[in-house]
C-alpha cells in the first residue's frame, strides 16, 4: 500500500462504479484496524503522526467509495472526466425544465404529503441517473457522459436536501 494508491487500489477493489457496500465496509474495516494509530502507541511519535496519515487517508477512501455519487465522481477524474461541478454548470434543457418544475411543485406543496410525493418522484429519478452514471462508467466506458450526469446528480442531491428541510418545517 501506498498513500497516493487511488482509493480502489487502497482497498483492494476494482475500479468500477458497480461495488458491493458489504465489501467496501469489510475492507474499510480492516485496513483501518490496520493502520490505527493506536496500534503504534509503543513506536514513538514518528510512527503514529504516520499511522495518523494512514487512518486519515483510509477514512477519506471509505467516504468515497461507499456514496455512490462521490464514487461516480471520484472515477470520471480518475478516467480523466473531472466533474468540475463549479466551472461547468450546463445541463440539458430537458434537466433544468424537469428542475424547474420541481422547484414550482415544491412552493406550490401544501403540507408533508405533498412534500414527500416529489421527494419520492426525485427519488426516482437519481436512481435512474445513479444507474446511468454506472452503464456509462462501467459498461461504455464514457467518463465524459457520466461527468454530465454526475452533475445532474448533484443537483438532485441539492434539491433533495431542500426538501429534506422542508420536510422538517412540515412536521
Amino acid at each position: 500500500m501506498k498513500l497516493d494508491d487511488d482509493d480502489f487500489s487502497l482497498f483492494g477493489l476494482p475500479a468500477r462504479f458497480a461495488q458491493d457496500g458489504a465489501e467496501i465496509a469489510a475492507r474499510w474495516k480492516a485496513l483501518a484496524a490496520k493502520v490505527h494509530p493506536d496500534r503504534f502507541a509503543a513506536d514513538g511519535a514518528a510512527s503514529q503522526r504516520l499511522a495518523m496519515q494512514w487512518a486519515l487517508r483510509v477514512n477519506e477512501a471509505h467516504q468515497r467509495l461507499r456514496d455512490p455519487l462521490k464514487r461516480a465522481a471520484y472515477l470520471c477524474e480518475l478516467r480523466g472526466a473531472p466533474i468540475q461541478a463549479h466551472e461547468n454548470t450546463r445541463m440539458p434543457t430537458a434537466f433544468l425544465m424537469e428542475q424547474m418544475e420541481w422547484r414550482e411543485g415544491l412552493d406550490e406543496a401544501q403540507g408533508a404529503a405533498a412534500v414527500m410525493k416529489i421527494d419520492d418522484e426525485v427519488a426516482a429519478r437519481e436512481r435512474a441517473l445513479l444507474a446511468q452514471a454506472g452503464r456509462q462508467l462501467d459498461d461504455d466506458q464514457d467518463p465524459a457522459a457520466a461527468a454530465e450526469t454526475v452533475r445532474a446528480l448533484m443537483f438532485i442531491h441539492r434539491f433533495r436536501e431542500d426538501l429534506d428541510r422542508r420536510l422538517e418545517t412540515e412536521t
